[in-house]
């Protein structure tokens, strides 16, 4: 055999001991560019030293914190889980005031009908988190019913004089009623409101509550 001969023989083994791993590497190549894309592949090579990626959560609002850990299991904590679990319910159709989940919403009040369901929606997470509203444990259909109910049985409050409100409390404008999921480090109140854009949102309102006409204590 020639010298070039032995090269070439040479350059021959070096390229099959290589295949498998360049096969791999391409295959990898590819699954990141699919996934990058936003389409979906199968990784088939480990990159060496990688570490196991942990999902990030989204908020669900453009520019509104995503869902924050709630400690204990006292009936705030219970109903922010419970709410928490329910953002991004929607109308179907937008507009109409109902849908299967929605329904199920009205269930926790007595003789509702299909109509504004803010109400109708913290009825159940509370009735959820073992603690209806009502003196007959009824729900409520109207914010105003519901906010008497507060005052009559002193679990309404308004901001001031040290009083935060508490994960959980209910917070209440003029015909429209949400939950409190957590007040952020800058006194801003996050909260989660069915009827909001038609659906279970997540929202932050100023330290003012945007001119919440009160709170309800529900723990």
């Amino acid at each position: 055999m020639s010298g070039v001969e032995a090269v070439l023989a040479r350059i021959a083994e070096l390229q099959t001991a290589l295949a498998p791993r360049q096969k791999a590497t391409g295959n990898f190549a590819t699954a990141l560019q699919q996934a990058t894309s936003g389409g979906t592949a199968t990784l088939t090579a480990p990159v060496a030293g990688a570490q196991p990626l942990t999902p990030v959560g989204m908020p669900s609002v453009q520019g509104v914190p995503g869902a924050a850990p709630v400690a204990g299991n006292g009936v705030g904590a219970r109903m922010v889980q419970i709410a928490q679990a329910e953002v991004g319910q929607a109308e179907q159709p937008p507009g109409s005031n109902d849908s299967p989940r929605i329904a199920e919403y009205r269930t926790a009040t007595a003789g509702s009908g299909v109509g504004p369901w803010c109400n109708y929606f913290v009825s159940w997470v509370a009735k959820q988190a073992g603690a209806p509203l009502g003196e007959a444990q009824q729900g409520f259909g109207l914010v105003d019913a519901c906010f008497a109910w507060a005052q009559r049985t002193g679990r309404s409050y308004q901001l001031g004089a040290g009083r935060t409100p508490q994960p959980g409390d209910l917070i209440v404008w003029d015909e429209h009623i949400g939950m409190v999921e957590r007040v952020l480090p800058d006194g801003k109140i996050q909260t989660i409101e069915g009827n909001s854009s038609n659906q279970v949102s997540r929202r932050v309102h100023g330290p003012d509550g945007d001119a919440a006409v009160g709170f309800i204590k529900m723990s």
